[in-house]
């Protein structure tokens, strides 16, 4: 502590670019350093010391030549930064060893060249800084407490505090120079009669960031700020590092994510006070790597939105202090605490074992094949992030670096309850056709569904069934599903579950471009499965079948889970065609072909919430650099490829029913966008395929990917 130190160092830093108030806002690097020891107990004053940098950018602003005085030739010659600082160091040390003294402290005029110049400058170039550049004193704010009529500690200058104490001013015409000069003209002021001052004020500068978890009491806006333009795979760390020299609070560091669950380049940083907070701000549109970051004020209760609300369970696996955390996607959902500890293996040791994982659930206890390991030190989860994309089960599970606020943020999310409408009200039908509980039945390659695409925007529930005439009464109970677009309006689409095949044959065949308010309606059979998959979020068209985002496409969609009481007869139009609800309040996904096939929006129906036949599909988490496109691997067809088959062909699906032979989809990602069948055919030279489906190579030009129906399912 500075109370304790025998000495001061009063010290000056000067950048290639803007100085004064303005130090370390334009990211230039440091060109000069001035020094000067004060005794505090003699009221001693050492020689002066003036050290040139030399920094890698040989360029001076105006500016800089104009206050500072120097010139290129100046510079050119003088050592890096890391040999000055070490020639600080030594020459310090030798000079407070020959006074008699044993310790020392920074004494400076602002906190800039500490905290804005020199931290950031040395994270940027991987320098050890000296312990003396952690603690410092503000001759402002000592001065404040000498003379606190001469004004804020902020506003005071060096001219006005030595007017105040009536002591000239220092003609001394190189800046850094004159400004050593001046302050150490102040301290020896202050330490004499009548003030008799004693240095205790000192600031830290923290060594490293502290993870951990945020404590949900109110939290001062003057101290949040939102950092945008952070690269994805960024931790908390990172950001902390980006933001060097200033304190960040515990737990301080919130990453967002979007509505997918992937981190969105955003970021809510708390610091200890406001002046740290103003600092940061002062960072808007400095770099991290090659990335400009933009630097805006937030508020407290954003940041909590993002990191508060720790439960018991998240507060307990956070508790332990310094740990690593590291987030698994795609577990199989029976995986075991001992699966996963074996998966990993004794290379990356995890925290007190089975304590040390958090599976991530859905509220009523359904695993959603996430979880966030802990492990000791930087070692061993380096060597859990080398099982990235290895298999345990018949999956690849993804590992990512993840932070203690991604914890709570997910966790949160998961947890919620279930979304609430935000349309209006719909009037109440009687329908007694479909006067049982919504029920959605476990998928079949059964061709017992018809999909009517083209449906006005405007068609209801009485609509749907005024097109389908007399084949109402085939209609399964609850067996009409709209499917809603992003913004929860219909996009066009509905699935009608029939009694047979045999009877969705038959609407398929007399229902197909039938006018439903003055527009004609395509009307396909399709299997359970089919509907089943673009109700979790899939597509399917006659292109082929697409599973939902981030899923593999063996799948199998979720079956109803209890049998509950049979509600009344009378039910509202949006209970009669509801997907199962979604566990989380997040937008719905759209997937990567057509945007308007999504999941539905609820009304609060109690006994919606009762029959939560959950969505398996209904995936939030994604971590950063996750794949945005969904990954085929080699695996027998199954009833995916059974519903591959069932597609009909795009040359024949008009005219004919009849199916073709059972094959699988490979999808191609990057393809050039001049690409042609020719191109396709020619990258598949040695695999089988069938001749017939050389038309079945679908060019999509907004996102060059293909779909080819080879005899082999291929690993792309």
């Amino acid at each position: 502590m500075a109370s304790h130190s025998d000495t001061l160092v009063v010290f000056f830093g000067a950048t290639a670019g803007a100085n004064g108030g303005k130090l370390g806002s334009d990211e230039r690097e440091i060109i000069l350093l001035v020094w000067q020891i004060v005794d505090l107990h003699e009221k001693k004053v050492g020689e002066l010391h003036k050290c040139y940098v030399k920094p890698d950018s040989l360029e001076l602003t105006d500016q800089c030549k104009e206050e500072i005085g120097l010139t290129l030739e100046d510079i050119v010659k003088a050592e890096p930064l890391d040999k000055v600082l070490q020639q600080f160091q030594q020459s310090v040390s030798s000079e407070v060893k020959c006074l008699g003294r044993s310790s020392y402290t920074l004494c400076v005029n602002s906190p800039l060249v500490i905290r804005q110049a020199l931290h950031p400058e040395a994270s940027k170039k991987n320098l050890v800084l000296p312990e003396c550049f952690f603690s410092f004193v503000d001759v402002r704010k000592e001065f404040h407490k000498c003379c606190p009529n001469a004004g804020p500690a902020q506003k005071l200058t060096l001219t006005s505090m030595l007017e105040c104490v009536g002591l000239p001013a220092v003609s001394e015409q190189m800046m850094g120079v004159r400004e050593v000069m001046s302050m150490v003209q102040l301290t020896l002021c202050i330490l004499d009669e009548p003030y008799n001052h004693k240095f205790s004020c000192v600031e830290t500068v923290k060594y490293k960031f502290d993870s951990g978890t945020c404590k949900t009491e109110p939290v001062d806006s003057e101290t949040v700020i939102r950092a945008r333009g952070l690269p994805w795979q960024s931790s908390d760390q990172d950001i902390a590092r980006f933001f060097k020299g200033l304190n960040i609070a515990k737990g301080g560091v919130a990453l967002c994510l979007n509505a997918q669950g992937r981190r969105n380049g955003e970021a809510l940083v708390r610091f200890i006070n406001s002046e740290h907070r103003d600092l940061a701000l002062e960072r808007h549109k400095h770099h991290m790597g090659s990335r400009y970051i933009e630097v805006y004020k937030a508020t407290g209760e954003e940041f909590l939105k993002i990191a508060g609300g720790t439960s018991n369970e998240v507060a307990q696996f956070l508790s332990k202090e310094n740990q690593v955390i590291i987030r698994m996607r795609g577990l199989p959902f029976t995986a075991t605490p001992q699966e996963v500890l074996s998966f990993l293996g004794p290379e990356s040791p995890v925290t007190d074992g089975a304590e040390g994982l958090l599976f991530v659930k859905y509220p009523d206890g359904r695993p959603t094949g996430d979880a966030f390991v802990l492990f000791s030190c930087e070692e061993y989860a380096q060597n859990a992030l080398k099982k990235h994309k290895q298999i345990l089960g018949k999956r690849y599970i993804e590992l990512f670096r993840s932070t203690a606020a991604e914890v709570q943020q997910v966790l949160n999310r998961y947890m919620s309850t279930p979304l609430i409408s935000t349309l209006p009200p719909s009037p109440i039908v009687p329908v007694p056709v479909l006067a049982t509980p919504p029920f959605l039945p476990a998928a079949s390659s059964t061709r017992d569904c018809v999909r009517l695409r083209g449906l006005p925007y405007t068609a209801g529930i009485e609509d749907i069934l005024e097109f389908m005439g007399e084949h109402t009464v085939d209609i399964k109970p609850h067996g009409v599903h709209m499917v809603l677009n992003q913004q929860g309006r219909p996009s066009g689409d509905a699935f009608i579950q029939m009694k047979s095949s045999d009877k969705a044959f038959m609407v398929a065949q007399k229902c197909h471009k039938k006018t439903m308010k003055d527009r004609y309606v395509e009307v396909f059979q399709c299997s359970t499965e089919e509907m089943s998959i673009v109700l979790m979020g899939g597509t399917l068209n006659r292109s082929g079948l697409s599973p939902p985002p981030c899923k593999l496409p063996c799948l199998s969609p979720p079956t109803a889970y209890a049998a509950f009481p049979t509600p009344p007869a009378i039910l509202s139009e949006a209970a009669l065609y509801q997907p199962p609800l979604l566990a989380a309040p997040r937008p719905p996904q759209t997937t990567a072909h057509n945007p308007a096939h999504t999941l539905a929006y609820y009304p609060p129906q109690p006994h919606l919430y009762m029959n939560m036949n959950m969505n398996y599909t209904a995936y939030y988490p994604s971590p950063p650099v996750s794949p945005s496109t969904v990954s085929y691997f080699a695996a027998p067809p199954g009833a995916v490829a059974a519903a591959v088959a069932a597609q009909p062909h795009p040359a024949a699906a008009a005219a004919s029913p009849v199916l073709p032979q059972p094959g699988a989809l490979v999808r191609m990602q990057g393809l050039p966008y001049n690409a042609g069948v020719k191109d396709i055919l020619s990258f598949f030279q040695g695999y089988q395929y069938a001749p017939d489906e050389y038309s079945g190579v679908v060019q999509m030009s907004e996102q060059a990917r293909s779909l080819i129906q080879p005899k082999e399912w291929l690993c792309l």
